[in-house]
């Protein structure tokens, strides 16, 4: 019974995915944030062209 309970591989594959999922997370927000910006400059650039 303590060898079952001192085993920790289920918590750090758990918190492996947790890490990895907040990664994603952070990436995510990071492209739209810079899509949206990107969006911006080029309609912007498009205006002042015409």
């Amino acid at each position: 019974m303590k060898q079952l309970l001192a085993n920790q591989c289920g918590a750090t594959s758990i918190e492996y995915a947790l890490i990895a999922s907040l990664i994603s997370v952070m990436i995510i927000a990071g492209a739209t944030s810079v899509g949206t910006k990107l969006s911006t400059f080029f309609t912007t650039m498009s205006s002042n062209l015409k």
